[in-house]
C-alpha cells in the first residue's frame, strides 16, 4: 500500500526530472539554434563582391513574353525590356523574412547603377492576388523604388507563375510545407539578364556583399 509520503517522493522525483529533462532540451535547441544561425551566416556573408561566384542556371533560360502591370498602374511587355540589363527578384510583400533583405539590397543596386540607363531592375510578385498595384506602390515607397528605373509587377496569377517558372525559378511541388506562393525554390536570388533577354547568372539576395557582385556581373557582360 503507498503512503502519502511515498506519493509525495515519487511526485517529486518525477517533477525533478522532468525539470532536468526540459533543461537539456533546451540546452540542446540554444546549441542547434546557435550552430545554425552560424551556418547561415557563413552562407550567406562574404567578406567581399569578389568572393561571390555567380550561380549558373540549371539550364538555358529566356525571358518570355508578358504583359502584366506595373505598381503605376501602366502596362509593361516584355519589348519594353528589350535591348536593356535586367536585375530581377521575387517577392511577395507579407514576407517578413527574406523579402525585406532582398529588396534591401536591390536599392543598394538602383543606387549602384544611377547613371546607367542600360539597367532595369524588375521585381515580380509570387502572389498578385494580395499584391495589388496599390499594394506594391506602398512597398516600393519603403526601398525607394525610382518609378522610372525598379518595375514591381503584379498580374494575372497564371502568366506570372508561368513567367517565373519557365524564366526563372524551379517549383518545388514535393515539399507540402512550403510557405512560398507557387511553391518556388530559391526565391531569395537576384537574377540577371543580358540585353539578349537570356539569364547569365544568380545571385544570393541575402549576401551582404551581393550588390556590388550584381553590379560587376553587368559590367563584365557589357564589355
Amino acid at each position: 500500500m503507498t503512503t502519502g509520503s511515498q506519493k509525495w517522493s515519487g511526485e517529486r522525483l518525477f517533477f525533478a526530472t522532468a525539470v532536468v529533462l526540459a533543461l537539456i532540451l533546451g540546452t540542446g535547441l540554444c546549441f542547434l539554434l546557435v550552430a545554425v544561425n552560424k551556418h547561415e551566416e557563413g552562407q550567406t556573408k562574404s567578406t567581399d563582391s569578389a568572393d561571390i561566384v555567380p550561380i549558373a542556371p540549371d539550364h538555358p533560360r529566356q525571358l518570355i513574353d508578358f504583359s502584366l502591370t506595373d505598381r503605376t498602374g501602366r502596362t509593361v511587355t516584355r519589348a519594353e525590356l528589350d535591348g536593356r540589363f535586367l536585375v530581377v527578384d521575387f517577392l511577395f510583400t507579407s514576407c517578413s523574412l527574406t523579402c525585406p533583405v532582398v529588396n534591401k539590397h536591390m536599392a543598394e543596386i538602383q543606387q549602384l547603377t544611377t547613371n546607367r540607363t542600360d539597367v532595369k531592375l524588375v521585381s515580380l510578385t509570387v502572389d498578385p492576388r494580395s499584391d495589388t498595384v496599390e499594394v506594391l506602390a506602398e512597398y516600393g515607397l519603403k526601398f525607394g523604388a525610382d518609378t522610372n528605373r525598379w518595375l514591381l509587377l503584379t498580374g494575372d496569377k497564371a502568366q506570372l507563375h508561368q513567367l517565373i517558372a519557365t524564366s526563372f525559378l524551379n517549383a518545388d511541388l514535393d515539399d507540402p510545407f512550403t510557405y512560398m506562393p507557387g511553391n518556388f525554390s530559391h526565391t531569395d536570388r537576384i537574377a540577371v539578364v543580358d540585353v539578349q533577354g537570356r539569364v547569365q547568372a544568380y545571385f544570393d539576395g541575402l549576401d551582404e556583399n551581393v550588390a556590388a557582385a550584381v553590379v560587376a556581373e553587368i559590367a563584365r557582360l557589357r564589355k
